[in-house]
């Protein structure tokens, strides 16, 4: 370890390797996490911390470094968890006050199960919007977690895994698990500045984990490189998490990314249009292939969607209904009643209509994109201020329209997607680029992605 940084300072794979060569124990890096939680002033990142469970786990891994047996690179690597997954003693919130005093789950989720066999340390549960469903990462139960990046203005940390955002980009955690939903990975990683990994709908296994739509959602990583994504991913899946290879850079020469010329290029603040085109430009420098053309299933999928609704908001509405039409709906967050009974309305046909049409666009974009990727930038703006987002239902509307406008078609096409930063915008605030392939191709993005985070984030 350098002199000057501290262990907060280094990725997942990092102090994975700084635990395999003795540079540190797991039980001192575990406490520092725990320092830096508890002298944290947000006390909303978290809203559940489980430090007796990671004290447990750090010396269990120490001894094992000291028997000479780790379970794999992230053996005694901490991690905090969106507070959507169940973890052993404690209650999964939802974000919601009415699931406060829920009984504590009787078992680890599998995806919690699979990290802790492969020796990561649980820091605790992380905040989010009430049952996951907003983009923004606003929650009046919990408290909204601030941006770590913020310097002028409180500003959004993005949802609806704000928590795993802010722990990650304040570094109170290496990496952090989310779900996505509609961009719940994608966008608190653009607004933290740090990265985000979505994969596709079967992936990992999503029993344990509170369900928005049944459907669309995805279990996500976020973190502070690709290598951590790769790494976690690798566990996840119930193998051996190692360490990648180095990214050499071949596969760019046979990479052909398509940056589509309709709807996600359309009313970008300019520092986020002019961060995106650096990009663009320094992959075409390293032999990638960028096309640009127009995708006509972005504009079909949002035709669908005005005329039928959200498949989210029905699911999510068939989820809660009996909350939802009882006297206790009016303690659900206002914005997000608002948002999940718009599935009230929505018919048979509607959702028929719906499930037909994504399946139809998905195989097209399949078959169109072949062995490419989309690019675009991930989310329009940079995390804008809280305070007319707290006031304003209709503010708040438009903007979390605008802020998903670029993930959500992500997830009901089935696509696998991989958010890195590029730079900064507006007030210093980190904007992001995104990388997205067809279903069940999370192997080929995470290679190439080891490559493109070389070249974006120089």
């Amino acid at each position: 370890m350098q002199p000057s940084k501290q262990p907060s300072d280094y990725s997942a794979t990092e102090l994975g390797q700084m635990l395999a060569r003795g540079e540190i124990n797991a039980v001192d890096l575990t406490e520092h996490f725990i320092s830096r939680i508890q002298a944290h002033g947000d006390s909303a990142v978290f809203i559940t911390t489980t430090f007796e469970r990671a004290r447990e786990e750090a010396a269990a891994s120490a001894a094992r470094y000291q028997r000479g047996c780790p379970l794999g690179a992230l053996d005694g690597v901490p991690i905090a968890w969106k507070d959507a997954v169940d973890i052993k003693g404690t209650p999964t919130t939802a974000g919601s006050a009415i699931y406060r005093d829920a009984p504590a789950a009787a078992e680890d989720a599998p995806v919690v199960a699979r990290l802790a066999a492969a020796g990561m340390v649980t820091l605790g549960k992380t905040n989010l919007s009430e049952f996951a469903y907003s983009a923004l990462g606003l929650n009046p139960h919990y408290g909204t977690p601030l941006n770590p990046h913020a310097r002028d203005v409180r500003r959004a940390p993005g949802g609806s895994s704000s928590g795993s955002g802010v722990a990650v980009g304040a570094r109170l955690a290496p990496v952090a698990i989310g779900t996505d939903t509609g961009g719940s990975v994608r966008v608190p990683a653009a607004f933290n500045g740090v990265v985000g990994y979505k994969t596709s709908e079967t992936r990992y296994d999503r029993r344990g984990v509170f369900p928005l739509s049944q459907t669309l959602d995805t279990v996500g990583v976020l973190a502070h490189t690709v290598s951590d994504c790769f790494l976690v991913d690798q566990a996840l899946r119930g193998g051996r998490a190692d360490v990648p290879a180095t990214a050499s850079g071949q596969s760019l020469q046979a990479l052909t990314l398509v940056v589509p010329e309709n709807v996600v290029l359309d009313d970008l603040e300019p520092e986020v249009h002019a961060n995106f085109s650096a990009s663009l430009d320094r992959l075409s420098a390293a032999g990638v292939k960028v096309l640009r053309r127009h995708v006509p299933e972005l504009d079909e999928l949002k035709a669908l969607s005005a005329s039928h609704g959200f498949l989210a908001s029905a699911e999510a509405y068939c989820w809660h209904h009996d909350l939802l039409e009882s006297s206790r709906s009016s303690e659900v967050d206002p914005f997000v009643y608002k948002r999940i009974m718009a599935g009230k309305s929505m018919s048979a046909y509607d959702l028929l209509r719906l499930q037909q049409g994504r399946a139809k666009l998905g195989a097209s974009l399949r078959a169109s994109m072949g062995e490419a990727m989309l690019v675009m930038p991930t989310v329009a703006h940079v995390a804008p201020p809280l305070a007319a987002l707290e006031d304003d239902m209709d503010h708040f509307v438009a903007v979390n329209s605008k802020t998903i406008r670029n993930t959500m078609w992500g997830n009901m096409l089935n696509i696998c997607a991989l958010a890195l930063p590029n730079g900064l915008g507006a007030a210093g605030m980190p904007t992001s680029i995104v990388f997205a392939a067809s279903a069940e191709r999370e192997d080929f993005l995470l290679d190439c992605g080891l490559s493109l985070a070389n070249v974006i984030q120089l």
